[in-house]
């Protein structure tokens, strides 16, 4: 095999095997980051910043959110509204999960997304994260 060949068959290997690699450690197209809670008259109001790093817009991002107290026992479970996100946007959502204390809650989890207002799996297209002391995991 001439070198000019043997350098032709390693750029194609490389496009053909870095090809899904790279699509699967692509980051999520949006993501939800549990920024800060505040306490509100009979309850605890939550901000989330709903990043869409895609170019999908999504008419409804409806959350199925689960919130632990500090002993890890459910306290509330919600159906949020993060929607409507249009592509390439940063928007504040906020939320109130009403009767519980906002220093009672441990912890939160995106237990799955009820809407994404997109094809494909939107649990799979969504990453959470959560600005210290708070957690965040799905």
């Amino acid at each position: 095999m001439t070198l000019a060949r043997r350098a032709a068959a390693m750029a194609l290997a490389t496009t053909v095997c870095a090809g899904p690699a790279f699509a699967q450690d692509a980051a999520p197209p949006v993501e939800i980051e549990l920024n800060k809670l505040e306490a509100r008259e009979g309850g605890c109001q939550a901000y989330l910043v709903a990043r869409n790093l895609g170019g999908l817009a999504h008419e409804s991002l409806r959350l199925d959110v689960v919130l632990f107290d500090r002993d890890g026992v459910i306290a509330r479970r919600l159906a949020v509204e993060a929607g409507p996100l249009p592509a390439e946007k940063t928007m504040v959502k906020a939320f109130v999960a009403e009767g519980v204390a906002c220093e009672a809650i441990g912890s939160a989890l995106l237990n799955d997304v009820l809407s994404c207002g997109g094809d494909g799996p939107c649990l799979d297209a969504v990453q959470v994260v959560a600005r210290p002391p708070l957690t965040f995991t799905k």
